[in-house]
């Protein structure tokens, strides 16, 4: 397709969604923290639109450490029961001691010798998938590759973490590549 008639995904409306859309979405990592920040964020998404995280996310890095495991395991409930009275973040019991609740997970698998990064790139050969989707309605909300992760990510213990919302987090943290072909940040574009 000539560079001329390529478009943003049309997801991508507004300038917060467009600038997330064009330097973070479906580009990889490996980053342990990076990962576990987006899967937790992506939990708290459950039931919202992602821009209400998005525009949130700052707040939640500023109460949860930064999204370092280790201090966020260490959390009390207190703090925790504190929380929930901030309106810069969503203020629902279960999500927030959920990313607790997922740090220690984390942590537990790490102690059994885990590397978290690889467990997850794991679940799709350990590179990008990369899809070729004419138009949104060829996407899908999960595929068995989420699944399986969503299966296995709860067996470990965490939670907030059903197949939709691992595909979410696939597709934004690269390990699946749903730009639109149409898209410049489609590979075949780049």
């Amino acid at each position: 397709m000539p560079l001329s008639q390529l478009q943003p995904c049309p997801w991508a409306k507004g300038d917060d969604y467009l600038h997330y859309h064009d330097t973070e979405w479906g580009v990889p990592s490996h980053d342990r923290i990076r990962l576990f920040e987006k899967l937790c964020l992506e939990g708290q998404q459950a039931g919202l639109s992602w821009i209400t995280v998005l525009r949130k996310r700052e707040h939640y890095r500023a109460c949860f450490h930064q999204f370092v495991p280790e201090k966020i395991a260490r959390m009390s409930d207190a703090e925790i029961e504190q929380l929930l009275t901030d309106a810069g973040l969503i203020r629902n019991r279960l999500k927030l001691y959920g990313i607790r609740k997922n740090a220690l997970a984390l942590l537990a698998l790490e102690q059994q010798g885990v590397d978290f990064a690889e467990l997850l790139w794991g679940f799709v050969g350990g590179k990008t998938m990369v899809n070729r989707l004419a138009s949104m309605d060829d996407a899908v909300a999960e595929t068995a590759e989420a699944r399986a992760m969503s299966k296995a990510l709860k067996k470990a213990g965490f939670t907030f973490v059903g197949p939709t919302i691992c595909y979410a987090f696939m597709q934004s943290m690269g390990l699946v590549n749903d730009h639109l072909i149409s898209c410049p940040q489609h590979p075949d574009n780049c």
